[in-house]
């Protein structure tokens, strides 16, 4: 059977840390910001992880 590909689309939006969990961007971070408070615009600079959940049905594409 063939390796999987990896999907460009989500290779381009997470990566996978060398502990193996799968980091991604905020999401909300590309325009209107002027109804966006202070804070939510600080906060959304930071990187998360997904969830087990989440991370368990991604990490076969990443």
């Amino acid at each position: 059977m063939p390796k999987m590909k990896t999907k460009s689309s989500v290779s381009k939006r997470m990566k996978r840390t060398k502990s193996g969990k799968i980091k991604r961007n905020s999401s909300k971070t590309s325009h209107l910001f002027a109804n966006k408070t202070t804070k939510n615009k600080r906060q959304a600079r930071k990187a998360s992880y997904l969830s087990k959940g989440d991370a368990d049905r991604y990490k076969d594409i990443v």
